[in-house]
């Protein structure tokens, strides 16, 4: 069925996403968690509450009584879910997609986002129509449930700061408006906010915090002589930033610079990370006698990991990072807290934190490729990859293709959602990394021209 992808059932609203199907996610979930009862929370989409009433429809209908806790974060639906003891927990967000989007994420009552196995059974479920609704007698009911609040506490106790940080918020009109800047006024900080409305439309910039878009961002730092700023998407579990100079910080190097210091406090461990993450974690993971474990791209992946691996640290090169501590959910505010401790504590700027670093180069390659053919294609490049990089170090196969080289690395994946094989590579200088690309497009190409054949 399909239904699913590395982050929910996400879609068009009223195309893909329905409130038919919201109401049938309710029920299946329902019916495979066995859920006595569930929390559900939203960002500030237009079709939040639409949605809301569909899929509370569908779990009160399986005898759930359900907590509806209003316009949250992502993140603070999954740790409410485990602090409050719930079975189940749903989450109405496209997080960082255009605002025509929404979709459901699941978190189990560990606050894990639904897995594979779990996922695969709802569909099954919805497919086969095998509902357990409740009898009469025994149907759910939903209240409202304002606790916003003890997830702002969290946020408090995560971290002590002496600083008196001056920070620039840029919630950009998503789901962390409220929750981000108060939990930052709560720990003695600055606060200046920009954006800081609720509006479904996003009309101040687009809900994936970019260096395009968080252009205004970066202004107002410099011009304010902040610290630094923190922007993060629609529903909360990506933070980006910008330093107290105006200059976005890099994705990969923020990642990286984190997990030293995660790896650090703790006398070393397991970070995990994703496929496409810059060699750059490796390198300063290496300092610190760090492990670095890959997956598959998508935050699920890398919570389940950091599950099994015993992990002290994990995210993707989007802004999502994890914090095994506290629950298992990416979750940008708090990335936000815990970065200012770990800047207090070692008396840098974030540009300062930032610079420890190495910077190397990546390239990318969008190749069309019909999508009967993209699987086949990556197993024909799996057997021949090797013969094109015969000095490679280490061979990945969790999504695509990835090999490491002695000077950086090239990664071949089918795309999820469109006819294109994707192609990225990472070098250690802009040479290295065009050597690399240019065999790889090369390769690629070839055997999209022998499945045409």
């Amino acid at each position: 069925m399909g239904l699913f992808g590395s982050s929910g059932v996400r879609g068009l609203v009223n195309v893909a996403l329905t409130p038919r199907l919201a109401c049938k996610v309710g029920m299946a979930a329902a019916t495979h968690a066995k859920a006595k009862r569930a929390i559900v929370g939203r960002d500030t989409r237009v079709s939040g509450s639409m949605l809301e009433d569909a899929l509370v429809a569908g779990l009160t209908a399986a005898g759930v009584n359900v907590s509806l806790l209003g316009i949250v974060p992502t993140p603070a639906v999954a740790y409410l879910t485990k602090e409050l003891g719930a079975d189940v927990g749903f989450m109405l967000t496209a997080s960082h997609n255009p605002p025509q989007y929404n979709g459901i994420k699941v978190f189990s009552g560990n606050s894990l986002s639904y897995t594979d196995s779990s996922q695969n059974e709802v569909e099954k479920i919805i497919g086969e129509n095998g509902f357990a609704l409740a009898e009469w007698r025994q149907v759910g009911a939903a209240t409202n449930l304002n606790v916003s609040n003890l997830y702002v506490e969290m946020l408090r106790k995560a971290a002590k700061l002496d600083k008196k940080w001056h920070v620039v918020v840029d919630p950009g009109c998503g789901a962390t408006y409220q929750t981000a800047p108060a939990a930052l006024k709560a720990l003695g900080c600055k606060v200046t906010t920009l954006n800081a409305q609720p509006d479904g439309y996003f009309p101040a910039r687009s809900s994936e915090p970019t260096a395009e878009s968080l252009s205004d961002l970066a202004k107002v730092v410099e011009a304010l002589d902040a610290d630094l700023g923190v922007a993060f998407d629609g529903d909360g579990d990506r933070l980006a930033l910008v330093d107290g100079a105006g200059g976005f910080v890099d994705f990969d190097r923020a990642l990286a610079a984190f997990a030293a210091y995660a790896l650090k406090q703790s006398g070393g461990g397991t970070v995990v990370t994703n496929v496409e993450a810059s060699m750059c974690v490796e390198t300063m993971a290496a300092l610190y006698c760090g492990k670095v474990v890959r997956v598959r791209v998508g935050d699920v992946y890398v919570s389940e990991a950091m599950t099994t691996s015993g992990a002290v640290y994990g995210g993707e090169p989007c802004g999502a990072w994890i914090h095994p501590q506290l629950h298992w959910c990416p979750d940008g505010p708090l990335s936000a807290v815990l970065l200012l401790q770990a800047l207090e504590e070692q008396g840098k700027s974030l540009r300062e934190f930032i610079a420890e670093v190495p910077q190397y180069v990546t390239l990318r390659e969008n190749i069309p490729c019909r999508n009967e053919n993209k699987h086949q294609l990556i197993t024909s490049v799996e057997k021949a990859i090797t013969q094109t990089f015969p000095d490679y170090s280490d061979l990945s196969m969790v999504d695509g293709v990835r090999l490491a080289l002695k000077n950086g690395w090239v990664l071949v994946r089918a795309s999820g959602t469109e006819p294109l094989i994707r192609l990225t590579v990472e070098g250690q200088s802009l040479k290295a990394a065009r050597d690399i690309i240019d065999k790889g497009v090369s390769l690629v190409r070839k055997h999209i021209g022998e499945a045409r054949a």
